[in-house]
């Protein structure tokens, strides 16, 4: 049986920094541009028990002017900008 986890991901919309949390199985890159793209408004949510769908990737994301994603596990501490 899965085990849900909080990760805070973070990422830039047209230069202006914008960060949320979600509850995931799992998570990586992959699934960081995507999510990053849903909460700007440009990917896909599956309706629950549907079929996959497309997840968008980093290239489409940053069509649309998305950058920077980062993602990690909520328990840890914040990332410092060098």
């Amino acid at each position: 049986m899965p085990n849900p986890k909080l990760y805070v991901i973070d990422y830039a919309l047209h230069g202006e920094h914008k960060s949320f949390i979600l509850r995931a199985d799992k998570m990586d890159n992959a699934e960081a541009w995507h999510w990053a793209s849903c909460d700007a408004g440009v990917g896909r949510i599956g309706r629950f028990g549907r079929s996959e769908v497309k997840k968008t990737s980093k290239p489409m994301a940053e069509k649309y002017g998305i950058t920077d994603v980062v993602w990690r596990a909520s328990e840890m501490a914040p990332m410092m900008p060098d």
